[in-house]
């Protein structure tokens, strides 16, 4: 745009015949961005920059866009289980290691790697801490599955809750990895369409009026 597309353009300027819509298009397109390249990077990295400003001192702004990231198809699937994950390997190491459930919370809240995951730990301790059951303060959040909770509860009945969280995180850290895999494996032809259709079209709207130069010709 900022380069190529002007020599085009100076070379066009001889052809003295009037151009195709898409080219004028690509055209018009370049001369902002010859004219406006400074604003055009500077809103784009300054925005990125406020973004995470903003996430590390604001604790809403950290909650909104969790909550935000967490809604996202496919990848909020991917960052809930992960978060899953993390929530339970760090809660098994801690409870299997004989730290308190009420002070283990506290450490795994932490270590969720999701603002809404960890604020919702906090919320679990807070009524495992007045004698509420693990499995009933899971299942009040909304945020786990029932499959966990239903692992946490029989944990807590048999008195191996280390044991099946364990097993939780087990399961749930081999989904990550099989949703990290198939993401992988279909993001890279849906970039080469994505890529290949940006490419296509601005050789087409650049060669339009070589072609019909020279079929006139």
């Amino acid at each position: 745009m900022i380069f190529v597309i002007p020599q085009f353009q100076s070379l066009f300027q001889g052809f003295g015949a009037d151009l195709p819509g898409l080219t004028k298009l690509v055209i018009r397109v370049s001369e902002i961005f010859q004219e406006k390249w400074w604003l055009i990077f500077g809103v784009l990295i300054g925005t990125v920059m406020g973004c995470m400003a903003a996430k590390k001192r604001s604790r809403k702004v950290q909650h909104f866009l969790d909550r935000l990231l967490l809604k996202i198809p496919v990848i909020g699937a991917v960052m809930t289980k992960a978060a899953i994950a993390r929530f339970s390997r760090t809660f098994s190491t801690m409870f299997k290691a004989g730290v308190p459930m009420v002070e283990a919370m506290t450490s795994v809240a932490g270590a969720t790697g999701n603002v809404v995951y960890g604020e919702a730990t906090l919320d679990m301790r807070d009524e495992v801490s007045t004698g509420t059951q693990l499995n009933k303060a899971m299942l009040d959040t909304e945020l786990f599955p029932n499959m966990v909770v239903q692992m946490v509860a029989i944990g807590e009945e048999s008195g191996s809750l280390d044991s099946m969280l364990a097993k939780v995180a087990d399961f749930f850290e081999r989904e990550v990895d099989d949703a990290v895999d198939n993401m992988t494996a279909l993001m890279e032809p849906i970039i080469m369409v994505f890529l290949g259709g940006i490419v296509g079209t601005l050789v087409i709207a650049m060669y339009l009026p070589i072609f019909k130069l020279g079929a006139a010709i």
